[in-house]
């Protein structure tokens, strides 16, 4: 019995409980100190919020205020020299191997200072979890040997690993080196796996990048966001409300009329309207001018399709060059690759009244229906019909 534990569970068994168990981390993780803490995009019950305050004590030694600070500065400083763990500036490997490290050295008073602020400075906090950060991880370890006998020692050690791995590791570094776009965000955040699952929903970190305030991180309708799930379950029971979890505006079939509410409503959903953009003028006209490019540039037709779309800010020069070199050979693609820079100009300009956006608005939809490009003319009639209201 002593040998095996109090429960004397089969190997089995053992696995399924040590999945239980760091699934539970994964999702103090992401609904606690992601979307609840650091985004302030989700209400949480004070019991659910001391619970998972708590067992983040017991399973990864990991303070509030540190964490929400450290992941705050790295939306403020994204891919900069200031991001506590980017790849692009500090490499892929390095983030993936020394992920917890990086925490660490980034958790300086400055830090905290300046954006730990509307974090936990109870009793118990200053009395307990920051005072002796140790402690809880000591007593989960003893927790597992009286339960599980010696193989507590290897499920208090995957338990411990689980979060600088996946979380510090897979998600801060891959998530900003490899998978897929869904939106064109200003720094280089990427979607994992459409299907957010093992890390919570933390999968689909460019939906995040993109709309850090929202409760909620899948957009299409292929993504699953597990930690969606356990909100909207929390929800039933009164135990969670989400703040916001998709952009205020409504596309009004029929609409005509620009309006101040239209220049608000493709603000909010500035992200889905380039990706419009893209999908209903970029890639239609592109294909009618693959015929026309010379065999010099048409081997770099895919190349060419994903830099017509891309951040700007993102373009490595060898790129910008090669895209330079399209553009000044076809005058049909410089001028819709400079028409959707125009059009992002209107959210990105600041200190303009909103009389004066959509007046900037209406001249753009007004050159782009006298452009001459069938595409361009009908994105500008797609752009009219949104509102801030839904049809009546």
């Amino acid at each position: 019995m002593s040998f095996n534990g109090l429960l004397d569970l089969s190997v089995w068994q053992l696995i399924a409980v040590t999945l239980v168990l760091t699934h539970i981390t994964i999702v103090s993780v992401t609904l606690y100190l992601h979307r609840h803490s650091a985004h302030n995009a989700l209400d949480l019950h004070p019991v659910l919020k001391h619970f998972f305050r708590f067992w983040l004590w017991m399973t990864t030694a990991q303070n509030t205020k540190e964490w929400t600070a450290i992941h705050r500065k790295h939306h403020a400083r994204c891919e900069t020299e200031e991001d506590p763990h980017s790849p692009v500036v500090l490499g892929i490997r390095k983030v993936l191997l020394e992920g917890a490290e990086l925490y660490a050295e980034a958790a300086t008073p400055e830090t905290l200072e300046r954006y730990g602020q509307r974090t936990p400075e109870d009793w118990i906090e200053r009395n307990v979890y920051s005072r002796y950060k140790m402690l809880g991880i000591m007593l989960m370890a003893v927790l597992n040997l009286a339960l599980f006998g010696v193989h507590g020692i290897w499920i208090w050690a995957v338990q411990m690993m689980w979060i600088p791995v996946w979380a510090a590791g897979v998600v801060n570094g891959v998530g900003h080196y490899l998978g897929y776009r869904n939106f064109e965000c200003a720094d280089n955040a990427r979607n994992i796996s459409p299907w957010g699952i093992l890390i919570g929903g933390e999968e689909l970190h460019n939906n995040h990048h993109t709309y850090p305030n929202s409760a909620k991180l899948s957009r299409r309708w292929y993504e699953v966001d597990i930690g969606w799930g356990y909100i909207r379950l929390f929800q039933l029971f009164g135990l969670a409300k989400p703040k916001g979890y998709r952009p205020i505006a409504h596309y009004v079939p029929g609409k005509q009329e620009m309006d101040v509410e239209t220049v608000q409503a493709i603000t909010n959903s500035r992200f889905d309207i380039m990706r419009q953009y893209r999908k209903r003028v970029m890639e239609p006209v592109l294909r009618q001018q693959r015929s026309l490019m010379d065999d010099e540039i048409r081997p770099r037709y895919r190349k060419m399709k994903q830099l017509l779309s891309r951040e700007a800010t993102l373009i490595k020069p060898k790129d910008k060059e090669q895209l330079e070199t399209v553009l000044e050979r076809h005058e049909i693609l410089r001028q819709i690759y400079e028409k959707s820079h125009e059009l992002q100009r209107l959210w990105r300009q600041r200190g303009l009244k909103p009389q004066e956006k959509l007046q900037a608005l209406m001249e753009w939809c007004k050159e782009a229906e006298a452009s001459g490009i069938r595409y361009l003319e009908e994105f500008a009639a797609h752009l009219r019909a949104y509102s801030l209201r839904p049809v009546a």
